[in-house]
């Protein structure tokens, strides 16, 4: 059994949140009252405010990200858990600009559901809202799943872009038009040798045999459909790769934008080869990796695997992407 620092299961979240608020107050502000994480700056030219959210555990997702160039707010749930209608409601009318708030949903039920009672609060109010769907888990990508891809790490990289792309003085439609080509041209996966530890139970949320990963993991320790061999990183990032590329039938000459993504639990050694690998098979194919961010981005909790991004890009997501940011995680 393993314990977390903590005062007590109930109170780290909040505990967390208030100490990341004074870590960062040149940059945001916590709304206690309401939960939700506010940006102090942001671009003169913006004209739609940026909003997102989801549980805690995958930190520095969303919190990490709220700041001038990305975020102007961020709603945190509990672990693993959406965040309130009201938070998300609260954390737009505090947000919003003159031409509404864009919300950056990841595809999980209670994500959507609470979001969309906000978005009809604001609607009530007369703040123009849309919403923008990331839906990039490759693995979650199957008929017996109803609410089809989960939303992963390519989270981060449709943040970034937009973030960007509102700087410019971006419309609400134009932004959402922008946000849903993006997540369309986006796929992960992921894959583990070790489970997360419940922050209650303190008990790993499931186990492996020795030798096997779980092929196709989910940010909440959301079982693959099959287990696969421990095999050398080579191997393991030829085949996660080749059905990433498949699945957005990425053609030589292409371009991307990638992220390799530690899930908590994973040492930066490891990650910086696994990217070594990803260019590799990128090159070996004639794929134009453009740019590529490698670290701790989307992770869930301890959970020892890696996530693999890639997003096919255009030349106007680059400049998006290459557009100065400052917030706790994310900086240029």
């Amino acid at each position: 059994m393993a314990s977390y620092f903590e005062n007590s299961a109930d109170t780290l979240v909040s505990d967390a949140l208030a100490g990341f608020a004074r870590a960062h107050a040149d940059l945001l502000t916590l709304d206690p009252a309401h939960g939700f994480l506010l940006a102090r700056a942001a671009s003169p030219h913006r004209r739609v405010a940026l909003l997102s959210g989801g549980g805690t555990g995958h930190e520095p997702l969303h919190a990490g990200y709220v700041g001038r160039g990305m975020l102007d707010a961020a709603c945190p749930g509990r672990v693993f858990a959406s965040p309130h209608n009201r938070q998300v409601y609260e954390g737009s009318l505090a947000a919003a600009r003159e031409d509404g708030v864009l919300h950056i949903v990841k595809n999980y039920t209670g994500d959507r559901i609470n979001f969309g009672i906000a978005a009809e609060r604001l609607a009530h109010r007369g703040v123009p809202c849309a919403r923008v769907l990331v839906d990039d888990d490759l693995a979650s990508d199957a008929e017996e799943i109803a609410s089809g891809r989960r939303g992963t790490g390519g989270t981060v990289l449709v943040e970034k872009i937009l973030g960007g792309a509102a700087d410019t003085g971006l419309g609400l439609g134009e932004l959402q038009a922008l946000g849903t080509r993006l997540a369309a041209r986006c796929r992960t996966l992921a894959v583990a040798s070790a489970a997360h530890t419940s922050p209650t139970l303190g008990e790993p949320a499931f186990r492996l045999a020795a030798g096997e990963l779980e092929y196709g993991v989910g940010i909440h320790g959301e079982r693959a459909r099959s287990s696969a061999h421990h095999v050398p990183l080579a191997a393991l990032v030829e085949r996660m790769a080749g059905e990433l590329l498949e699945a957005l039938a990425v053609e030589p000459g292409a371009t991307v934008v990638t992220l390799v993504n530690g899930l908590g639990a994973v040492t930066p050694l490891e990650l910086y080869a696994t990217h070594g690998e990803l260019a590799r098979v990128l090159d070996d194919r004639g794929i134009v990796l453009a740019r590529g961010l490698v670290g701790d981005y989307v992770t869930a909790l301890d959970m020892r695997g890696f996530s693999l991004t890639v997003l096919l890009a255009e030349p106007a997501d680059l400049a998006f992407y290459d557009a100065p940011v400052c917030t706790a995680a994310l900086r240029w």
